[in-house]
Parts: C-alpha cells; sequence; structure tokens
C-alpha cells in the first residue's frame, strides 16, 4: 500500500524521522510509540476552538496567524480542540510577562512546523503528544512547557510557584525544530518518551527534559526546577544541542541517552544566580553517556555535572568539560570505553568523582579495569561503598599536578572496604598527591607506587608523603583504637558524635610520653563534635591527643563543642587542651570550640587548642572558653615552637590565681601573622596576646578586652598590657614594631604591663583598626596573609575567607 500524499512539511519531517530511526530503534524506541503518525505530521494550520476557561484574553486571527492577547501580564488557560501551527503559520501571545496554559481537549496531537512567540510564559498540555517539527521554531520572553502531563487550572492560576503535572498517555514530547526562552526556563515532560533533535535554548534560566508519571515543577533561581515524583519507566533521549543555565534530563526508573554527535551536545553556561550545571539522573534506571557535555559558570570557571543511574555506560567519545564530574551508579567498572572518556574529560581540566552506593543490593566495589593517564592539573576521587580495585597491568597516571583518591568504605559505615592495587600508580610525572582510604577492619595492598623523587609538599598542608595509605576512623571506638597503632595514618570518614564520651565512653588521650603519636591524622575538613574528657579519678583529662610526637602530623579537624574538667588540683608541668596537651609535631587546619576548664592551682597550663606547643601550629583557631587557674591561653597555653596564620576569639578567664593570654598564655618561641579576638581576664595578669613573652611576636594584633579583677581597686598590684602583661625578651627576641593593638577595646595604652614598650601609636582606633593602611607592612594584596573583609572592625586571615 502506498503511502498517502502529505503536505510537504510533513513530508519532510517523515523523512528526518526515518533518517533517526536507527538511533530510536537502537535506544528501544519504536516509532508507532511516538505517535508519528501521516495525522500528527500533517499539520494542521493553527489551532482551532480555543475558549478561555480561566483568566481573560482575546483570540483573533491575524492573517497567516492567530494573536492572543491576554491583558496586563495575567494568568490564563484556554481549552483548544487541537493546537497545530503549519509552516507559513505563526501563534503570538501577547502576554506580557504572564502565562498562558494551552490545554488540547482534542484527539490529535499537536504539530508545530511554524512560529509560536510570546512575550510571557506559554505552557502547551497534549496527553496526545507534542512534536515541534525541522521547521518549528518557538520563542518565548518566560517559560516554554510542553507536556503530555496535565495541571490543575487552580494551582496554575495561582501562580504559587509549585506546580504538579501526571497523566497517563504513552505519547511523546518531541523537538525537531528550535525552542527558544530569552528570560526564562524550557521544560519538555512526557510519561513515556521525552526527545529533543533539534535545538533547545535557555540562556538565562534551565533546561530540562523529565519523563515520569507525575513531575513537581517549582520555581528557583539558583537550582534545577523539575522532579519526577513517581516514575514511569519512560526515556529522555538528547540527540540535538542544549544550551541554557543549567540543564537537566530525568527519567527516575527509566533511561536518559545523551547521544553522540559533533560539537558539544549540552551545554550549562549559569547565570549570576546560578552555576552552570547538568544533570543527568536516572535512580533506578539507565543513563548511556555519549556525547560531549560542557558546563561553565558565568564568571568563565567551571561548572559542575552530575551522572546517577542505576546503570551507567560511557561511550568511547563521552567528554565533559567542566569544573566537576560526578558520576554515581550501585556498583561500576571502568572498562576501555569509560577510561577513555575519564581520561579525555581529565586532561581537558575538569576534575572528576566515580562513587558507588551499593544501592540495590549491589556489591558496591569499584573496579578498574582499564589504564586511565591524563596531563594537567585535574584531580580523580575513586569512591566504593566496599571495595576499590585495580586490575593487574592497570595503570593510573598522571602528568602534572593532579590528585588521586582512592576511597573503600565511602558511606564510613565499617564494612570492612579495602582498597586493592594490583597494579601501577605512576605519579613520577606529577607534583600532586596519591591518598588511599580504607577500613580499619580491611586492608591496603598499595602495589607498585612510583613518586616524584622532586615533590616537596605544598605549604601549610602538613603532608609527609606523596603517596600515603590512611585507615578511616568511623566511631569512637575506631578513634579510640588509634592507641594501638600510634605510627599509623588516620583520616576521619565522617563527621563524630563524640557525646558517648561524657557518659559510658571514658576516653583516653591518644598518645603519651613514653609511646607519642607520630603517625598523621588527617580530619578530611570533618568535625568531632561533643567530646568530653573528665579525670573523674580515673584519668587525666588533657585532650583528644596526650602527645603529638616530632614527627607526628594532625590537619584539617575541627573538635566542637567540647567540655574538658578535671575535678582535682593539677600539679605544676600538666599541660590541657582540647586537641592536644603537648604538640611536638605539626598541627594545621585545625580548630576547637566548647569550653576548657580546670580547677588546677598554678603551674599547670592550659590552652583552647593545645596545652604547651613545642612545634607548629598553623592556619588553626579555637573559639572555646578557656577557664582555670594556672597559666592560660585562648589558643596555647605555653608555646615554644611556632605558631603561625592562627587566631583566637574564645574568652579566656584565669580566675583568682591565674595568669590569662588571648592567644599565648606564655610565649618564648614565635607568634606571627595571628591575632585575638579573646576578652583576656586575669587575676594575676593578663596580655591581649600573651600573658608573658620572652619570644618574637609579629605581625600580630589584639582586640578584645584586657582586664584583671583580683585586687581593689583592681589592676593595682599585678601587670596587665594589649600585647602582653610581662615583657622581657631573650636576645634577638621581642614584640616588632608591625604588632598593633585596639585601644579601645582593650582598654589599654601601653602593649606591655613590664618591660619594653612599642609607640604609643602602633595603639589604634577601632575606626583605624578597620583601615588596612594602619598596618604598616602588613600584605593586603591578592596573595597576601591578610584581607580586610567589607565592614569588619580589624584584619582577618585570607585561608580564613578563601578555606586555603
Amino acid at each position: 500500500m502506498s503511502r498517502p500524499q502529505l503536505p510537504r512539511p510533513a513530508r519532510r519531517a517523515l523523512r528526518r524521522r526515518d533518517s533517526n530511526a536507527g538511533f530510536l530503534l537502537a535506544i528501544g524506541i519504536s516509532l508507532t510509540e511516538l505517535s508519528l503518525t501521516p495525522v500528527a505530521l500533517a499539520a494542521g494550520s493553527l489551532p482551532q476552538g480555543g475558549t478561555y476557561v480561566a483568566g481573560t484574553g482575546a483570540i483573533a486571527g491575524q492573517g497567516n496567524g492567530l494573536l492572543i492577547a491576554q491583558p496586563g501580564s495575567t494568568r490564563g488557560v484556554i481549552d483548544w480542540n487541537s493546537f497545530s501551527i503549519g509552516k507559513t503559520n505563526s501563534v503570538t501571545f501577547e502576554n506580557g510577562s504572564g502565562a498562558t496554559l494551552n490545554r488540547v481537549t482534542g484527539g490529535s496531537p499537536s504539530a508545530i512546523f511554524g512560529r509560536l512567540n510570546a512575550t510571557g510564559s506559554v505552557y502547551v498540555i497534549n496527553p496526545q503528544g507534542i512534536v515541534v517539527g525541522p521547521s518549528g521554531v518557538i520563542t518565548t520572553g518566560g517559560r516554554f512547557v510542553a507536556s503530555t502531563l496535565d495541571i490543575c487550572n487552580d494551582a496554575f492560576m495561582q501562580g504559587s510557584g509549585s506546580l504538579t503535572l501526571s497523566g497517563t498517555s504513552n505519547a511523546a514530547v518531541i523537538n525537531l525544530g528550535k525552542i527558544s526562552s530569552s528570560g526564562g526556563d524550557v521544560f519538555l515532560i512526557a510519561r513515556h518518551n521525552v526527545i529533543n533533535a533539534g535545538t533547545v535554548a535557555a540562556l538565562n534560566g534551565t533546561a530540562e527534559l523529565a519523563a515520569g508519571e507525575q513531575v513537581l515543577l517549582q520555581d528557583s533561581a539558583g537550582s534545577k526546577q523539575v522532579f519526577v515524583q513517581t516514575g514511569s519507566q519512560g526515556t529522555v533521549v538528547n540527540k540535538g544541542r542544549i544550551a541554557a543555565a543549567q540543564v537537566s534530563l530525568q527519567a527516575a526508573d527509566g533511561n536518559v541517552y545523551a547521544l553522540a554527535g559533533r560539537g558539544t551536545r549540552i551545554r550549562a553556561t549559569g547565570t549570576a544566580s546560578r552555576d552552570g550545571h547538568v544533570w543527568l539522573v536516572a535512580d533506578s534506571g539507565r543513563v548511556e553517556q555519549l556525547g560531549k557535555i560542557a558546563a561553565s559558570n558565568a564568571d568563565g570557571s567551571g561548572g559542575i555535572v552530575d551522572t546517577q543511574a542505576a546503570q551507567l555506560e560511557l561511550g568511547r567519545h563521552a567528554v565533559v568539560n567542566a569544573g566537576e564530574w560526578n558520576l554515581s551508579t550501585p556498583t561500576f567498572t571502568i572498562d576501555g570505553d569509560a577510561a577513555h572518556a575519564l581520561q579525555r574529560s581529565l586532561s581537558s581540566g575538569t576534575s572528576v568523582d566515580v562513587s558507588t552506593t551499593g544501592a540495590n543490593g549491589a556489591t558496591g566495589d569499584l573496579g578498574i579495569a582499564s589504564s586511565v593517564r591524563w596531563r594537567g592539573p585535574a584531580s580523580l576521587t575513586l569512591a566504593a561503598y566496599h571495595d576499590v580495585s585495580i586490575a593487574a597491568g592497570t595503570t593510573i597516571a598522571n602528568d602534572g599536578a593532579g590528585n588521586l583518591s582512592l576511597r573503600a568504605d565511602a558511606s564510613a559505615v565499617d564494612n570492612g572496604g579495602s582498597v586493592i592495587n594490583n597494579g601501577t600508580l605512576d605519579w613520577s610525572k606529577s607534583t600532586g598527591i596519591v591518598r588511599a582510604f580504607y577500613d580499619m577492619n580491611g586492608s591496603y595492598t598499595p602495589g607498585t607506587n612510583l613518586a616524584n623523587a622532586a615533590w616537596t609538599a605544598a605549604p601549610y598542608s602538613g603532608l609527609v608523603t606523596q603517596i600515603t595509605g590512611y585507615k578511616l576512623v568511623n566511631s569512637l571506638s575506631d578513634l579510640q583504637n588509634i592507641s594501638l597503632d600510634l605510627a599509623g595514618n588516620y583520616a576521619l570518614g565522617k563527621d563524630l558524635d563524640a557525646s558517648a564520651t561524657n557518659t559510658s565512653f571514658a576516653f583516653s588521650s591518644l598518645g603519651n610520653a613514653a609511646t607519642p603519636f607520630s603517625g598523621q591524622f588527617d580530619g578530611l575538613g570533618h568535625v568531632i563534635d561533643r567530646f568530653s574528657q573528665s579525670d573523674r579519678g580515673l584519668m587525666p583529662a588533657v585532650g583528644l591527643f596526650g602527645l603529638i610526637g616530632p614527627t607526628g602530623v594532625v590537619r584539617n579537624v575541627g573538635m566542637t563543642n567540647a567540655y574538658l574538667s578535671t575535678n582535682t588540683y593539677s600539679p605544676a608541668g600538666i599541660a590541657f587542651g582540647i586537641l592536644a596537651a603537648l604538640n611536638q609535631g605539626i598541627i594545621t587546619y585545625s580548630y576547637t570550640s566548647g569550653w576548657r576548664g580546670t580547677a588546677s592551682f598554678e603551674g599547670a597550663t592550659t590552652g583552647g587548642l593545645v596545652g604547651q606547643n613545642d612545634g607548629l601550629i598553623e592556619r588553626s583557631s579555637s573559639s572555646a572558653f578557656v577557664g582555670s587557674a594556672g597559666l592560660l591561653g585562648g589558643l596555647v597555653g605555653i608555646n615554644t615552637g611556632t605558631v603561625l596564620q592562627s587566631y583566637a576569639s574564645g574568652d579566656v578567664s584565669a580566675g583568682y590565681h591565674g595568669n590569662a593570654g588571648g592567644l599565648i598564655g606564655g610565649n618564648s618561641g614565635i607568634v606571627s601573622q595571628s591575632y585575638s579576638t579573646a576578652i583576656a581576664d586575669g587575676g594575676v595578669s593578663a596580655g591581649g596576646i600573651a600573658y608573658s613573652n620572652s619570644g618574637t611576636i609579629e605581625q600580630s594584633f589584639a582586640a578584645a578586652l584586657v582586664q584583671g579583677y583580683c585586687c581593689s581597686p583592681p589592676d593595682t598590684s599585678t601587670s596587665f598590657g594589649a600585647i602582653t602583661a610581662y615583657n622581657a625578651p631573650a636576645a634577638g627576641a621581642g614584640i616588632s614594631t608591625n604588632v598593633y593593638w585596639d585601644k579601645q577595646t582593650t582598654t589599654r595604652t601601653a602593649s606591655a604591663g613590664t618591660g619594653p614598650q612599642l609607640p604609643e601609636s602602633n595603639g589604634l582606633t577601632t575606626s583605624q583598626m578597620s583601615d588596612p593602611a594602619s598596618f604598616v607592612g602588613w600584605d593586603f594584596g591578592p596573595t597576601g596573609a591578610w584581607v580586610m573583609p567589607a565592614l569588619s572592625s580589624h584584619p582577618v586571615l585570607r585561608w580564613q575567607v578563601t578555606g586555603h
């Protein structure tokens, strides 16, 4: 039987349909499912039988077109018998910045081969299907929505910003033409199939394709707006081009196909309020990513691409150009095609994070069966719910400054996850680092590791080796078990709730004089919350670490809402600190908050972070309240080592028998580029930075009250100074002339209670403290140590603002 003669636009569409048949059938979509019948493609000349059923407006013919005039920027709903536009015809909505919902109640699909224009938003709802033909052009000033799912009129008219679309139609939404929104979003939604083989553009909004039986559409100025609530095993396909601030393809329990082709098929460019972001999501379905995707932010920096599926396939020609590419699936093996896609993306500057979730009963293992080699600074993270394994003969290598993280037990549930390297990690030509994280109950097979002989640790990193394996600390028991191997390397797998240390878990500090902690402890940015220690007649409450030895390193960890106390008087020479009693090694990027108090008598030393520092503390802080008798410092009780780019902000109260320093109790070492905004309240003596100084203090400041209350009237028989109570520097040491204080907030006119003084002009008013010009010799430049935030009353350290 011969095909009936159809209008030319319909014949061209059929030819294009037939040319696409191969790719459609290859992904399991039959042509009959798409409702691309001659009726659908005949492209009726103009919409017919339109009637406003909510809101008001006028529908009028205008030559070869229709003009729908909707007053003001209101909302309206029109029911149509049919809604198609012939190639030479047009439909124009003059609806201001309002919105018009067009619902087709007849039995024919919508075939748009001509032009549809709108000043505001347009919704086309047709359960029989919607096809934008190759000659079809849709341009709106606001949102454009094409959907086979229906919307409640009342909800639409309220314009509340949240709409639910639902329906059971098996018809498709297909774009073969051009759809664009100059000021809003483009949403193509169907229960069964959504296909873009044309172009979609929404440079100031989101472009989202979704398949599901029930879909939530929300207004959001900063993220995706379409969420599939009830799946339908539907399919979303992009064979064309999509360009928007953000792009999302979702099928929930169905399939998402980002197909290959020349050039970038999906591009997110971001706006001032939206990061450039692309989502490919089929939570319990399949994603095949074969083409090129790009994501960038409005300022030119790299955006984010998230690929999430129960089954994931990466084609050999898949590539992502972005800042980050995150892939998540229950279990995964990086084969040759996937490896090629990853290394192309990495070499383009995209950092890649591949993670397995173990969902749906999967093993959660992540295997690397093919070599991955890349150049440049991008980082690769391979994180498995259970094991990470590298096959024999397989190499992961970087030539540049790229980092590699291999992580087992990525959910930090103590499941015995292991890192098994039967291949080679080649960082001999890289300045990056390699880290392997494995469960304490798992194992680490390092394999062949080739390090760069010229590698040196980055400043403030606290790193010791270029390639390092770490045991994961996922519980209080794991934390305590560090004591079984104090020379090991450890990392926090997650934030820890340590509240049990106040009840049933008597924590014993890690390391002592006989066996100090000599390994590495990396918090990975996590916190230990509500850690508590009290001697309770059982053990001294000296801190998380008793003694960090000369080779020990503690970094990137926070201890929040901590509480340490001792119920008995402590002899001279005892040190107390929330993080550590005594540090002889390196502490970097660490902080504490909470309360550190004792009933100790004169001679004991207490610090909010560390009791006594004989090593290096850098880029660290404490906001803990420090209360005790003895010698107190907001950050450190006694410093004989170096404190660099650190600060204290928690109040220090020394009682009637104590001496307080806002930052340091007693300093005989070096304090540089540091400050205190901690009230220093000393019963005997107090200083804004240190109670006593025989060492060096440089490029630092104090900006909080310095006071005492032991005597009546106060301060008459003791010593108080804006910087230090007692300044008795050793030869070659002292307080540099680039040290300042706020004479209004400290209430002190002199830098020292006794000893050599700084010029009175180093005492600044609060107004002067907010002016970088007041700090002679300090670097407030783009790479300098200091910044002056807007409306701030004093400088802060650059790392506080940038995080590094």
